[in-house]
This record gives structure tokens, sequence and C-alpha cells, in this order.
């Protein structure tokens, strides 16, 4: 198959979730003798046309002086008509639906017999609460028409899966993301961050309203293992949300510790490894990389209580709803970790290795490919 993986910031992964996917997908799908290029913005570190046999093309994006919301419409249009115009891909696989509808009404792809266009419809986007109403009302629009002109849709949580299913009567298909489990960690990596074993709280998140960092603060501050334990906050700062959390936990910064991104993965898993707990506030979204991650590597998880994060980790977790909850089961986390640690971990590794190691999704995501595309020649 000759596939293009199109709207992702582009590989290798220095981004996101997105990216981390595309990477793992088209590395594997190579393997497999497939042909894969992943689009890519002139502005990405990686340089080279290939990567691990994965065929990178470099479009130029403007989104690093127009601003990435409003640049990516225009990064993915030029992606989008290379793909169309300049390739011959069986398959066009895009990542997200946020700023590609313009171009995929102005090709009308759903009118294409060839290529196939795959959108994997990501979140809810038009429910998270860092966009005014006006925002709000253009992504629900977008996702309808990209229910609309899609041939095929991606749900990567089973929450997501019904929501398209009740509310459009459109099927998808559930194909998550991956985590490997790992034995190797190394303490000497918290040693940077000035961290021991066991004795620091962890979450890593963009910051974004709706992943509900703050909620993880407030609820930390209130509670007994304030001053007892730094809490870890991993992820880039430099959103208008991120800036105004470091600005408004500054006088606590000693033990509420932005750290930035962290991208050397042997690192950033250890210091998952070594937490005393992991905070996963994620609300909107599907299946998310790190949350996954964080059960791979064997965290205690207190996780934010909706539906795609009780989809994915059934009760092997404690779940919080606001501030008030995240108090209260820091204060029980003594005895609820005597009570429910060795569970938690192990089933929660379990569940990495049986349903959402990568191997078995490069399998799933290759197995899909061909089916779609042997039912797309039946036509």
């Amino acid at each position: 198959m000759k596939i293009a993986i199109v709207s992702t910031r582009g590989i290798p992964n220095n981004y996101g979730g997105f990216e981390e996917f595309a990477e793992y997908i088209s590395v594997g799908l190579v393997e497999r003798g497939h042909e894969v290029t992943v689009y890519s913005p002139h502005y990405h570190p990686y340089k080279e046309s290939t990567y691990k046999g994965v065929r990178i093309k470099h479009i130029k994006s403007p989104e690093q002086w127009m601003g990435g919301s409003l640049g990516s419409f225009f990064y993915d249009y030029r992606s989008l008509k290379d793909a169309l115009r300049n390739e011959d891909f069986d398959i066009i696989y895009e990542a997200g639906y946020t700023s590609i509808i313009p171009a995929f009404i102005r090709f009308n792809v759903k009118k294409l017999r060839r290529p196939i266009v795959v959108t994997n419809m990501d979140g809810l986007e038009y429910k998270r609460s860092k966009y005014n109403g006006a925002v709000r009302r253009f992504l629900a629009w977008e996702e309808r028409e990209a229910v609309k002109h899609s041939h095929y849709l991606i749900a990567d949580n089973l929450g997501i899966k019904d929501y398209y299913k009740e509310k459009y009567g459109k099927e998808s298909k559930f194909l998550a993301y991956g985590a490997d489990i790992h034995d190797l960690y190394d303490e000497a990596f918290l040693e940077e961050y000035g961290l021991r074993r066991g004795e620091y709280l962890l979450v890593i998140s963009r910051q974004e309203p709706d992943n509900n960092v703050e909620m993880a603060i407030k609820g930390y501050l209130a509670s007994d293992l304030y001053g007892r334990m730094p809490m870890v906050i991993v992820g880039k700062t430099s959103t208008k949300y991120g800036q105004y959390l470091v600005k408004e936990y500054a006088e606590q910064k000693d033990m509420v510790r932005f750290v930035g991104g962290i991208y050397e993965f042997d690192k950033l898993n250890s210091i998952r490894h070594f937490s005393y707990a992991y905070l996963h506030g994620h609300s909107v979204g599907g299946t998310n990389p790190s949350l996954l991650e964080a059960m791979a590597a064997g965290c205690f998880i207190m996780a934010h209580d909706n539906v795609f994060n009780r989809a994915v980790l059934g009760e092997n977790a404690l779940f919080y709803s606001d501030c008030e909850q995240v108090r209260a089961l820091l204060n029980g986390l003594p005895g609820s970790m005597l009570k429910y640690k060795e569970r938690f971990t192990l089933q929660n590794i379990e569940v990495i290795r049986t349903q959402y190691s990568w191997q078995r999704l490069i399998d799933e995501h290759e197995k899909y490919f061909l089916e779609i595309m042997n039912k797309n020649s039946a036509f």
C-alpha cells in the first residue's frame, strides 16, 4: 500500500500524541513492506527526506509567524493539495479534522474514488473550554463536515466511537494509540530535577484548561501532601494558559514545579515510573498517549472521571471530578496504595500488553487499511 499521513507536525516526534502515533505506525508499516509518507512542516528540526524507511515530505508552513491555530489551515491545505495532485496514494490518513475541513471541501474529497480518505476524529474539540462560543460553533460545524466528507472514520476511544454513532448514525473503526512496556528505569534521571524515588506527584499534559491541571494543583495545595512532596508538571508552558499557571503559582514554585517538555523517552519514562502517583486530568479527548504510557510504566493513577478515561482504565485507577475530590484522594493515598496499588498497576500493564501494544496496533491498522482498500476496489 501507498499511505500518506497528513496534518501532523512531523516525525520524529517532538510535539505530541498524533506525532508519536505517526512515528510508530509509519515505521511499523514500512517494516511490513508498505510505502508510507509523513507530511512535515518545513521548520521541523529533522531535515532528512527519510526516517527509518519512512519518506518525509516537507511542506512550507506559515505556523511559526502566523500562529499554530491559523497557520495550520494553510499547512494542511498545502499538504492535502500535494498529496492529491502530485502523488499516487492509496490511502490518506488525516490526523484530526480541525484545520483540514476547508481543504476537504475545496478538493471535494468525498467524491474521490482514490485515494481513500480516513480521518481520525480525535476528541470532542468543540467542548474544549479554551475556545470562545464562536470558535466552538465553528468546530462543531467542522465536526459535522468531517463526518460528511471522510470516506471512513477512526475513533481512538470507545467513548468517541459511541458518540459518533449516537450523534450522526455513522460507524467508525476503533483504533487506539499504543504504548510499549519497558523494564529498564534509571533513578539517575531524577537528579536533574532534584527528585527522589516515590516522593513526588506527577502531571504530564499540555497546558490547556480542559486538561484540568489547575484542578490538580488546587487539590494538591489543599491536601496534606503539600509541603511534604512536590507536584511536578511536565509540558510546555508557552501557551497562554501555561503562562497563566506559572504566574499564578509562582509563590509555590518550590512545590509546584513546571519543568517544561521532556522528549527523551527514557528520561520521561523513568520519571513516570518512580512517581508516587500520576494525575491525569484530560477530559474531552479520546485515548490519550500519556495515559497509556503511565499505565505501561506502572504508575499509580488518579484520573479525571469521564467516559474516555473510564473506557481505558476501567476500575484500575482512582477518579476525581473536582478540586475537593483531588484533595480527598491525595489525603487517602497511603491507605489506597496499600489496598489497590499492586492490583491497579499489574492490571493496567496487562491491558497495555493485550490491548494497546504498538505491535498489535500496527497490525490492526495494516489489517484495516487492507480491508477498506479491498472494499473500495469491489465497487
